[in-house]
């Protein structure tokens, strides 16, 4: 699913107009029958409504939904607000409908001086303020509202955004001044900003309404922004030869694990030799041995002569993938190691967790960094390596975004939204996963997947989005069966057979 930018959102809905064709009163006509439509399927006629319209089309609307609910025997109270005495041609137009039709209890249209409504918790207030094309905080009376609003115990609808949330970048929102919605109906996709993080509060439940904008245009225009979907996954998914043997299926190598860490070195060659690689290396600390042999008898071991950390680069040349990182540690020796491993590299190199954390504390060796190079930061460990704490998460995925296409690196920013920055400034947004995978180790096993994925032949970017879906799903599918509160690291794992079968089905 694209994800397009406000302006493209507006050239969407003109180009849908245009060659549909069909009037723009007439497309609003349709989002609001199919805001109406979960509106009563979700509240009878005993809920008390208050709808509050804006001047633009988002405020024409709502005045639509007003009429509408007003006609099916609803108790509607409609706020009009034209301060400014300019309204949109549609708004204008269903301001007349809904006068012309009397069906609602109140339609006042506010000009200067405004009374509030008594909100109570069971008032449902439909929201119909501001829409997509907002590109400033909301201020003055309209923040006061939406206070007011967000300081009352009623339910709120948002219709498409809630009112004061940008749709890309709300950096330097003022987030006092933005609607919390219970629920949020968008039109034909989700905006940029409602799949970041510290978004989320305001949207509630996030329903998608397909009000058959062109899929022509949708086709044939390029959003740098997309979420991806199962059928993605299928169509990159590798088949195995009826002949194959596992020298044909890849030789991965981990590097991963120090004293005391040696579960994130288990964790990442399980994941790794689940995610089909034939044939999995460890490179470990001595003190790692029993454990690892133990853990995983189907790994090989390449034991470091350290007892204790990783202390010397190893030939790649046997090896068709390598992924380092997990529970290595930082110290000195084993940071002059990374960059030395990294240097003779000669397959697909993937670094996570302290290889990071390395780097970042020696941030002048990314320039020696090989094109190509898959980075898996979280939050802290990408702000970390930026150099800078970011303002947010739009601004954190603006940088990763840059980092990538500077570096020439695909750049996983992970999250409950992971986001695949990739070398060309496109940005790959995973659907899967879920807060019980907010535990330590998870990361581990991301990274083994995605290892063992370019040991099996796949390209980075695909390797990357088949690797974080899967893991995604494995922990979906997890959570079904466990609960989201008692999942641990090596259930995804555990389920990552399941996660394969449920995308190639």
């Amino acid at each position: 699913m694209k994800i397009f930018t406000g302006a493209q959102i507006h050239e969407l809905d003109t180009y849908t107009i245009e060659h549909e064709p069909i009037r723009s009163i007439d497309l609003m006509e349709r989002a609001a029958k199919a805001v109406t439509r979960v509106i009563t399927e979700r509240w009878d006629t005993r809920t008390p409504v208050v709808v509050f319209a804006g001047p633009g089309n988002n405020g024409g609307d709502a005045l639509a939904v007003a009429r509408m609910l007003g006609e099916q025997g609803y108790q509607v109270s409609a706020y009009l607000f034209n301060i400014h005495n300019k309204l949109s041609d549609e708004c204008g137009i269903n301001k007349k409908r809904l006068g012309d039709g009397r069906r609602v209890k109140d339609f006042i249209e506010v000009t200067l001086d405004f009374d509030p409504p008594r909100l109570t918790a069971e008032t449902l207030v439909v929201d119909g303020l501001f829409g997509s094309g907002l590109n400033k905080p909301l201020s003055g009376g309209f923040a006061s509202l939406v206070k007011y609003i967000n300081q009352s115990q009623c339910q709120v609808v948002s219709i498409d955004i809630p009112s004061g949330l940008m749709t890309e970048d709300n950096t330097y929102n003022i987030r006092a001044n933005i609607i919390k919605a219970d629920l949020t109906l968008t039109f034909g996709q989700k905006k940029l900003s409602m799949l970041l993080a510290d978004n989320q509060h305001f949207l509630g439940e996030l329903r998608v309404l397909d009000i058959r904008l062109s899929q022509e245009y949708i086709a044939r225009t390029d959003a740098q922004f997309v979420l991806q979907e199962e059928t993605d996954i299928r169509s990159r998914l590798r088949k195995r030869s009826e002949f194959a043997h596992k020298g044909q299926m890849g030789h991965a190598l981990i590097i991963a694990g120090s004293y005391g860490m040696a579960g994130a070195a288990v964790l990442a060659t399980k994941a790794c030799l689940r995610s089909g690689a034939g044939k999995v290396t460890v490179r470990t600390p001595k003190r790692n041995y029993s454990i690892m042999q133990i853990s995983v008898p189907e790994a090989v071991l390449q034991m470091d002569h350290e007892d204790s950390y990783f202390s010397e680069p190893v030939d790649t040349q046997a090896f068709d993938a390598v992924g380092m990182g997990p529970g290595i540690g930082i110290q000195e020796h084993t940071a002059i190691a990374l960059i030395a491993q990294i240097r003779r590299s000669q397959c697909p190199i993937l670094i996570d967790a302290d290889a990071l954390n390395i780097l970042a504390n020696h941030r002048a060796w990314m320039q020696q960094l090989p094109k190509g190079i898959i980075m898996t930061p979280h939050p802290a460990e990408f702000d970390r390596l930026s150099g800078s704490v970011s303002n947010g998460c739009y601004d954190r995925l603006s940088k990763a975004r840059d980092m990538a296409e500077r570096l020439g690196a695909y750049i996983i920013l992970k999250g409950h939204y992971s986001a695949l920055c990739l070398p060309d400034g496109h940005v790959i947004i995973n659907p899967t996963g879920n807060a019980g995978m907010a535990t330590a180790g998870c990361g581990d096993v991301l990274a083994g997947i995605i290892t063992g994925l370019l040991a099996r032949g796949y390209n980075q970017a695909d390797a990357c989005m088949v690797g974080m879906y899967l893991h995604g799903l494995a922990g979906d599918l997890a959570a079904r069966d466990l609960g989201q509160e008692s999942l641990v690291a090596g259930d995804l794992v555990k389920y990552l057979p399941k996660a394969f079968l449920t995308v190639d089905s």
